[in-house]
């Protein structure tokens, strides 16, 4: 059985969602939009593989999907985990206000 919608109006999607996380990288300054926005990017990258894994009959896909969704889970996490820290020490999560290079 055939999906309703093509793989043409996945990849729109998928791109759709790509450009808005790289707007939100390039013009959030907030370290919580920034990662949120990355995790958008995967996502719409996951989207793209599950869509030619669909299409072409083939697993691997969605294999690495699960990779994906892993290595994303962890660098949500140590993110976290610095934002945390940036805030404890700084008591800000904006990226200008914060300069990482200082003593």
């Amino acid at each position: 059985m055939e999906s309703a919608l093509a793989a043409n109006q996945f990849l729109a999607l998928s791109a759709i969602l790509f450009v808005i996380g790289v707007a939100g990288v390039l013009t959030r300054r907030n370290v919580i939009v920034v990662m949120m926005s990355i995790e958008l990017m995967l996502n719409a990258g996951n989207l793209v593989f599950i869509t030619f894994s669909h299409y072409l009959n083939d697993m691997s896909g969605h294999v690495f999907v699960f990779m994906v969704m892993a290595v994303a889970a962890a660098e949500a996490a140590v993110g976290l985990a610095i934002a945390l820290a940036m805030f404890k020490n700084r008591e800000t999560v904006d990226v200008d206000e914060v300069n990482l290079m200082k003593g």
